[in-house]
C-alpha cells in the first residue's frame, strides 16, 4: 500500500511539472513587444512595437521598432536604446527594473526624446511611466505606459 501511494505521488508530481506548475526556466524579456503610452487624462499618446533581446548585462538590444499609431514628434532617422535588469523571478517571469529611450535626430543633434521607466512585472508585462521632451509642440508630454509580449514569453 505504501509503495503505491509512493508511486501516485511520484507521477503526480511529474505530471505537475510536464504541466508548467513546477520550478523551469524563467522567462525571459527576449520577445515582440507591444507598448501603448497614455496620457495623464488615459487618452493614446502613443503606440509601438518593438522586439526585444537582452543583451550583455543590463542592455536590451531593440529592433523592428515602429509606432503603430500617428506619431508626428517621431520622424526618421530614429534612435532606440533599452535596459533590463533582471532581479528575481516570479511565477516564471524575470521580473525588475525596465527602461527605454526612443529619439530623433538631425545629423548629430538630439530633438525629442521619448523615455519609459519601468518594470518587468510578475505576470510578464512591463508596466511603468513615459515622458516626452523635445522641440516645439513635442516640449512636453507624460502618462503611465504598458507593454505586453505579443505571445507569451
Amino acid at each position: 500500500m505504501k509503495f503505491a501511494r509512493l508511486a501516485l505521488l511520484i507521477l503526480l508530481a511529474q505530471i505537475l511539472t510536464a504541466c508548467g506548475a513546477g520550478p523551469g526556466t524563467p522567462r525571459t524579456i527576449d520577445g515582440v513587444w507591444n507598448a501603448t503610452l497614455q496620457n495623464s487624462d488615459l487618452s493614446i499618446a502613443y503606440k509601438f512595437s518593438a522586439t526585444l533581446s537582452q543583451g550583455t548585462g543590463s542592455t536590451v538590444d531593440v529592433s523592428a521598432f515602429g509606432f503603430t499609431s500617428s506619431a508626428p514628434c517621431f520622424t526618421a532617422p530614429l534612435g532606440q536604446s533599452a535596459t533590463f535588469s533582471p532581479n528575481g523571478n516570479y511565477k516564471r517571469y524575470q521580473t525588475g527594473p525596465f527602461g527605454m529611450s526612443i529619439t530623433t535626430a538631425l545629423m548629430t543633434q538630439v530633438e525629442n526624446v521619448l523615455t519609459l521607466s519601468g518594470t518587468r512585472n510578475a505576470d510578464g508585462t512591463i508596466s511603468g511611466t513615459w515622458s516626452l521632451k523635445g522641440l516645439g509642440g513635442c516640449s512636453a508630454g507624460s502618462g503611465p505606459f504598458t507593454m505586453t509580449a505579443l505571445t507569451p514569453l
